[in-house]
């Protein structure tokens, strides 16, 4: 049987190294699209790529380059001179802003120094006469003079399901939508509890409370005397602490904080103290009354 040649192998031929790269190579290859290619080499065919060939054309080729120097060189002079106008404008501006902070702070700190006069000389007022006990008795209730002694704790705070932004159905007596928040209304009727309980002094977070102290609401806030007051609601009154305390709670008014914390889960707590500090009202209105000499007739 013959045999059969021997088969020659050829060596296999090395591969690119970026043989896997073929679309980047060919991009790097081919950088200028076909299309601009063709374009190029027609003008080139036909003359008239690069420079104008013309003297006209070279003449409107170069007034072109010259308008457009001159322009960036007026606009660079004028900035160059407007500049320190600008500047000085600016600086007296400034300075002008400057005068009439310091002014405004000036009359602030005039006004207070004014208001804290008036405020001292009221006090004063009250406490005429070689401080009697009278006189004294009228700086209490009228909130000029501070109070400590014995009295009650309250603190009034907000239902944990409110605080964490929870809705609850509407109080039906009230209209509010949120039941779990302590209102104006609420803190106005614990406030007319203790002193019908027999608080001779009262303060809600260091706020003195007065004759003439309003309770209102804006939003969600609390006001006392046009201040805005935030959870919990610290209430401090001074008076016989435990008497106090057992009378408030007994009174309607106890009773309806007490309803608001079993079906609303307002948290309340209450505390007899033997001694407590009420601030003085931070300014009070001094108003006098002189007896008519004008006779009546019968």
């Amino acid at each position: 049987m013959p045999q059969q040649p021997p088969v020659r192998s050829t060596p296999a031929r090395p591969s690119r190294p970026d043989a896997s790269m073929s679309l980047l190579t060919n991009v790097m290859d081919h950088s200028l699209d076909d299309g601009y290619a063709e374009a190029a080499a027609r003008r080139k065919a036909a003359g008239t790529e690069g420079l104008p060939k013309t003297v006209r054309a070279k003449l409107g080729l170069a007034v072109g380059l010259v308008l457009a120097a001159l322009v960036v060189t007026v606009g660079a002079a004028q900035a160059r001179i407007s500049a320190p106008v600008v500047a000085k404008e600016r600086e007296e501006l400034i300075d002008r802003i400057q005068q009439e902070t310091a002014a405004a702070d000036k009359l602030e700190d005039s006004v207070d120094g004014l208001r804290d006069d008036v405020s001292a000389r009221q006090r004063r007022a009250l406490k005429e006469d070689g401080g009697s006990d009278g006189n004294d008795l009228v700086g209490i209730l009228s909130g000029a003079v501070e109070v400590h002694g014995p009295g009650v704790r309250l603190v009034v705070n907000d239902s944990k399901s409110a605080a964490q932004g929870g809705d609850g159905d509407p109080r039906e007596t009230s209209g509010f939508s949120d039941t779990g928040r302590v209102r104006d209304r609420d803190m106005q009727r614990v406030v007319n509890g203790l002193w019908a309980s027999g608080a001779e002094a009262i303060s809600i977070n260091g706020q003195r409370l007065t004759a003439l102290s309003a309770i209102r609401a804006a939003g969600d806030a609390i006001l006392v005397d046009n201040k805005p007051l935030a959870p919990p609601y610290t209430i401090l009154a001074v008076g016989d602490g435990q008497r106090l305390s057992t009378r408030f709670q007994n009174s309607p008014d106890g009773l309806y904080l007490h309803a608001l914390q079993e079906n609303f889960g307002i948290r309340t707590s209450i505390s007899a103290e033997d001694d407590i500090k009420v601030p003085a009202a931070p300014s009070v209105i001094v108003r006098t009354a002189e007896p008519s000499t004008e006779k009546g007739t019968s």
